[in-house]
C-alpha cells in the first residue's frame, strides 16, 4: 500500500442532555400554549352561543306577539248570555283573538291568552290557546272549557304547560322563561273618555285598542319597548 494518509471519519455527534432538555422545554411550552389557546376559543364560543340562544329567545318572543297583535280580529263570543268582544288584558296579561299559522296546531282563528307566571323563583311567559270554535270553548274531556280573561290577578291558567291536546286545538306552551320584566299599555279610547290615551287595562272593552306598548326582558337581556299597532276595530 502507498504511504499516503487515510482520512480520518469523525464521528456523527448526537443531541447531548442540555439539548435535549431545551428541546423537551419548548415542545411543552408549545403545547402549553396551544392546549391553552384551544381552551379559551373553545369558551369563547360556548359564550357566543350561550348569548345567541338566550338573544334568540327574546327575539321568538317578541316576533310572535308582534304578530299575534297586528293580526288580531273584533272577534265577539257569548259568555253568560252577553256578547263580549275577545280582547282583553291589563299590565302582566292579555288575550285576544288572532291567526295562527299551520306550524302550530290547526291553521286559523284562535283564543290566544299570554300570562306572566311564576316559576319557582323564576318568571316565565305562557301562551294558552283554544282553536275558536264552539264546541272547543265549551270544552270537551281533553280541552278545558274557556272563560274570558278578568285580569292577572284572578286568573287560573286552564290545563298544564306544554300541551297540545284534540289534534291541536288546545295547548299551553312556554313563549320565553328567565322573564325579567314583561309590561303591557293600551292606546284608544276607553272609559268613557273622548280622545285615544293610554291605559294599563283594557278589561271588558266595546272596541280594539289602536295600539299595544309591550315591554319585554329577561334576566340576561334588555330589549327596548314595542309599540304595535292593531288593526282597524268595529
Amino acid at each position: 500500500m502507498g504511504g499516503g494518509a487515510w482520512p480520518i471519519r469523525r464521528r456523527d455527534r448526537g443531541f447531548t442532555l442540555v439539548e435535549l432538555l431545551i428541546a423537551l422545554s419548548l415542545v411543552a411550552l408549545i403545547t402549553v400554549l396551544l392546549y391553552s389557546g384551544l381552551r379559551l376559543g373553545t369558551r369563547a364560543w360556548e359564550g357566543v352561543e350561550a348569548s345567541a340562544e338566550r338573544t334568540g329567545g327574546l327575539r321568538l318572543a317578541h316576533n310572535f306577539l308582534t304578530r299575534a297583535l297586528a293580526q288580531a280580529r273584533p272577534v265577539r263570543l257569548v259568555f253568560d248570555g252577553e256578547s263580549r268582544l275577545v280582547f282583553s288584558g291589563d299590565e302582566e296579561g292579555l288575550e285576544l283573538a288572532s291567526l295562527l299559522s299551520q306550524h302550530v296546531g290547526i291553521p286559523g282563528l284562535y283564543v290566544l291568552r299570554i300570562t306572566l307566571e311564576a316559576d319557582g323563583e323564576d318568571r316565565r311567559l305562557v301562551l294558552t290557546r283554544w282553536l275558536l270554535h264552539g264546541d272547543v270553548l265549551a270544552g270537551t274531556d281533553e280541552v278545558p272549557a274557556w272563560e274570558p280573561f278578568e285580569g292577572s290577578e284572578t286568573l287560573t291558567r286552564a290545563g298544564e304547560l306544554d300541551q297540545d291536546l284534540a289534534a291541536g286545538v288546545y295547548g299551553s306552551s312556554l313563549l320565553l322563561s328567565g322573564v325579567d320584566e314583561f309590561r303591557l299599555a293600551y292606546f284608544g279610547v276607553a272609559d268613557g273618555s273622548d280622545e285615544p290615551q293610554w291605559h294599563e287595562t283594557w278589561l271588558q272593552p266595546f272596541a280594539l285598542p289602536l295600539a299595544v306598548r309591550l315591554r319585554l326582558t329577561t334576566t340576561d337581556q334588555t330589549w327596548p319597548d314595542l309599540l304595535i299597532p292593531l288593526p282597524a276595530g268595529e
